[in-house]
């Protein structure tokens, strides 16, 4: 099974170096989306190798954009600034050939300083294991006929994501895979841990009355 990773940014030059280099052991092809990034975001993502396209702003947009481009028969959505387990590309061939599960997340483990984080993570994991929904942090992945039959990710300003896992769930639970992969606590850090947890739990609990997710995208920012 071939992989392709698809990796939408905006402004992430100061991570793209360490995430590209630790994608070079996989078996995978590896897309870069860049949405407008002022910062040299996609001529770091060329300087290392990768295909880089542009689109519009908008990291639904940008990730169905890098899936349209995709060659692989399965495929993985990455967070700029979330690093993957080892193995990846194996654990997710593995998962998709068993024949129970079209789609599938990983665990998450968020770095930072506050210990909260690490608390916030097991909460996400196993919600997400009750639930079958799954969050981008979770690097969500699946089968190429798995993501046309969903019609791609909605494009929306916020909860893709849910919405997406809906639309999954339809053809499957998740596999849910224990492996973490590392994501960054910048934004509990940059908004504090307790008032990150309140507002998100605040905007989906909204988001699942039918609230329309650009009133909650304003909320968010």
């Amino acid at each position: 099974m071939r992989l392709s990773v698809v990796i939408p940014v905006l402004n992430e030059a100061e991570r793209l170096p360490a995430l590209l280099a630790s994608l070079t052991a996989m078996n995978a092809q590896v897309i870069v989306v860049d949405g407008g990034s002022a910062d040299g975001s996609a001529d770091i993502a060329r300087a290392a190798g990768v295909a880089v396209f542009d689109s519009p702003p908008g990291r639904a947009r940008q990730m169905n954009a890098g899936a349209t481009r995709a060659t692989g028969d399965a495929l993985l959505f990455l967070h700029a600034d979330t690093v993957l387990p080892a193995g990846a590309d194996r654990l997710i061939g593995a998962a998709l050939a068993d024949g129970r599960h079209v789609w599938g997340r990983f665990d998450v483990l968020i770095e930072g300083r506050p210990a909260m984080l690490r608390v916030v993570a097991m909460m996400m994991n196993l919600r997400s294991r009750a639930s079958g929904i799954a969050t981008g942090d979770q690097a969500m992945f699946m089968s190429r006929a798995a993501f046309d039959a969903a019609g791609g990710f909605p494009e929306q300003p916020l909860m893709e994501d849910i919405e997406m896992s809906r639309r999954l769930l339809a053809q499957s639970r998740p596999a849910c895979l224990r492996p973490p992969a590392r994501t960054s606590g910048r934004r509990w850090e940059n908004r504090g841990v307790w008032h990150t947890i309140a507002l998100m739990w605040r905007l989906r609990w909204d988001y699942w009355r039918g609230v329309p997710a650009t009133q909650l995208a304003q909320r968010y920012k």
